[in-house]
């Protein structure tokens, strides 16, 4: 059940964070984007891209995959403008509503919940994964002019995604046949977004200790977990 709860578990802090900072990326929300990011990548590494491999005979084909994946988060970073790895551009008198934020971000949230289905421990990456961003996105629809109505219909369904991403692989036998080849693609989402979080350089390209210490934590409390 947790497979399932966690992901809108995140959502729903994610949003509380926005709501009670009022602050569209404070310090905190920042360290605890790279904090993410190293942690889903570790995860990654450690957990899903070895399964995968294991479970693909063909390693080239595997990586075909992968880059597709890669490629895919390319695709929904160009329709989103970033929101994934914590870039959200929505202006404040904007009343329309942003379909192609809106529309790849519901693609990624229901992408990444195919590994969940296998891999239990990537529902934490997942859930660290979407706090940070939650609290984010959350800021940004607080502040715009969007009616509730519309920034509660957004949040549910986005929240929803994974969830039903998860559902489905555990539950559709014909999506069986296909689970490892969709991991392959996650596993490029994931590699994508989580390498752009991590060397994203800070103000003027500065040394950033705290980050560097945030990044470090994340990898190793999931090598641990």
């Amino acid at each position: 059940m947790n497979k399932y709860l966690l992901p809108i578990i995140a959502i729903i802090i994610g949003v509380g964070i926005a709501f009670f900072t009022k602050k569209d990326k404070s310090i905190s929300t920042k360290l605890l984007l790279s904090f993410s990011g190293a942690f889903l990548l570790a995860l990654t590494l450690f957990d899903l891209l070895p399964e995968v491999y294991h479970h693909i005979d063909d390693a080239k084909q595997t990586g075909l995959f992968i880059m597709c994946g890669i490629l895919l988060q390319v695709i929904l970073e160009f329709l989103s403008k970033g929101a994934e790895h914590g870039h959200v551009h929505i202006h404040k008198e904007d009343t329309a509503f942003p379909w192609l934020l809106f529309i790849s971000l519901c693609i990624h949230s229901f992408l990444e919940g195919f590994p969940i289905h296998e891999h239990n421990d990537m529902v934490y990456g997942v859930l660290i994964h979407k706090i940070p961003i939650a609290a984010l996105i959350g800021a940004f629809l607080l502040e715009s002019s969007y009616t509730r109505l519309q920034i509660v219909g957004f949040l549910i369904i986005f929240g929803a995604m994974t969830p039903l991403g998860t559902f489905i692989s555990n539950t559709m036998p014909f999506v069986a046949e296909y689970v490892d080849a969709i991991n392959a693609v996650v596993i490029g989402i994931f590699l994508h977004i989580s390498t752009t979080i991590l060397f994203e350089t800070g103000e003027g390209h500065k040394f950033n200790l705290s980050k560097l210490l945030a990044i470090c934590l994340g990898i190793l409390i999931a090598y641990f977990i």
